[in-house]
């Protein structure tokens, strides 16, 4: 063993304890071990099998040993069960990121799991994760169902066009969506037995940009027997997922509605509109999303530029109503992984760099952000001026977190949103840039004076 070793070792034998009571669970599929307080009486250790009454086995074990917290690693889904358990006995959980404990010098070779993490949570080493209240938590499952459900139901509009593209039928290169209005007709006419170009074609809606000409010509191919099977089916799947992911947002909307409102709420609330001009989604929810969010939080969220009703919600069942489980807004952007992370040594910036993170919050302002990049908002002058300096990669990030901060601050002071537009933002940017150069020239000895009154 080094000398550096020994002294990490000796550090952290030297730590306080700060959770007398602590326990700690290693998680697994069919097995969890839980580890209590080495100078308890009896058995420290113990297995339990992942079955619901082992569980219950397992919380009336820690209960009567006076365990008040334990640790445990997000490990999968299997740490869900016994995590909700655990809560409803009154005991705190922390859920810790395993990388963050191969941070934490000591060895761990020769202990199990939970040995370790019981020892690490007892000297307040361990920090918890993020996790949303329970009606936000069921909200959230919801919502990442739905998102499944649109992720499965994608691939069979390919296998759709496959099948016409193999008959010749340049369908989906004459309309932009084939399961729009007509792509539809004119498929489930095709399933049905209909074959004549110009009966086809007749199912052409006004806003279609192809005129009828065209589309007769892309509706002539070859019939096979073997594509139309199986593009019947693709369009019969495509069909069963979509019925599931209405039921699904009906289930949303019921959610939404039993939420009680997180702030003071009037009895008459102010009717908001149901979605934003020149808003176009296939997969948008329901038109009382927007009206249901404001109920519970209080503010506008999809006011906010870039953000419509489907990432609003996605937003808030992520982060929640309580922005004060953070501690400032750049904790808050930090947790998002829209914040660089510097590499400081000597006091001096070595390296700079935005970290990758699989955080569903963080993912949902960037694509608020790349729906703005051409608007005439603030937030679209503030991208164009950070892509001039850093890149579009690097001004996308800055934009999102531009964004988040607003979120935050309306989430947390229950303020509307206003936006100066681009005008209003390069105004202002002009302002700060001048008033930087007065106090340089001051710094410097000299008076800076407009070119107009010299």
């Amino acid at each position: 063993m080094t000398e550096d070793t020994m002294k990490q070792q000796k550090s952290l034998e030297a730590l306080s304890i700060i959770h007398p009571n602590a326990a700690g669970i290693d998680i697994g599929s069919r097995e969890i071990w839980v580890a209590l307080r080495p100078d308890l009486e009896g058995e420290t250790t113990r297995p339990f099998p992942s079955f619901t009454p082992d569980l219950e086995r397992l919380a009336a074990w820690l209960v009567e040993n006076h365990v008040d917290t334990v640790a445990m690693e997000s490990t999968g889904v299997y740490w869900i069960p016994l995590f909700e358990l655990l809560e409803t006995r009154g005991i705190q959980v922390y859920l810790v990121n395993a990388r963050h404990v191969k941070h934490v010098p000591g060895r761990k070779s020769d202990v199990l799991d939970c040995q370790w993490l019981q020892k690490l949570h007892s000297l307040g080493l361990l920090s918890p994760s993020f996790r949303p209240d329970a009606e936000m938590c069921a909200l959230r499952a919801l919502l990442r169902h739905r998102a499944q459900l649109i992720q499965h139901r994608a691939p069979h509009i390919l296998h759709m066009q496959k099948a016409l593209q193999q008959m010749n039928l340049q369908v989906h290169h004459v309309l932009s969506d084939i399961t729009g209005v007509t792509g539809q007709l004119i498929l489930r006419a095709i399933v049905a037995g209909e074959r004549d170009p110009k009966t086809l074609a007749a199912f052409r809606q006004p806003g279609c940009k192809a005129d009828e000409a065209t589309l007769i010509k892309a509706l002539t191919g070859n019939w096979r027997d073997e594509h139309l099977f199986a593009l019947k089916q693709s369009l019969a799947l495509f069909d069963a997922y979509t019925a599931q992911l209405t039921a699904c947002d009906a289930e949303i909307e019921r959610r939404f509605a039993v939420v009680k409102p997180r702030w003071d709420a009037p009895d008459d609330l102010p009717l908001l509109p149901p979605v934003k001009a020149n808003s176009k989604s296939k997969n948008k929810p329901a038109d009382s999303t927007r009206q249901a969010l404001f109920r519970i939080t209080g503010v506008d969220l999809v006011a906010v530029d870039g953000i419509s009703a489907g990432l609003a919600q996605v937003i808030l069942t992520e982060v929640g109503t309580d922005m004060s489980r953070w501690f400032s807004v750049k904790h808050f952007a930090s947790w998002l992984g829209l914040a660089p992370h510097n590499d400081i040594s000597g006091g001096k910036v070595l390296r700079s760099r935005t970290l990758q993170t699989d955080n569903r919050a963080g993912q949902a302002f960037k694509q608020a952000a790349a729906s703005v990049i051409r608007s005439h908002s603030a937030y679209g002058a503030f991208y164009r001026r950070k892509r001039a300096l850093l890149g579009p990669a690097q001004a996308l990030v800055a934009t999102a977190h531009r964004i988040a901060r607003t979120v935050y601050f309306l989430l947390k002071y229950k303020t509307a949103y206003h936006d100066l537009g681009a005008a209003g933002y390069e105004k202002q940017q002009h302002e700060r840039e001048l008033a930087a150069l007065k106090r340089r020239a001051a710094k410097l000895g000299f008076d800076l004076t407009a070119k107009e009154a010299a």
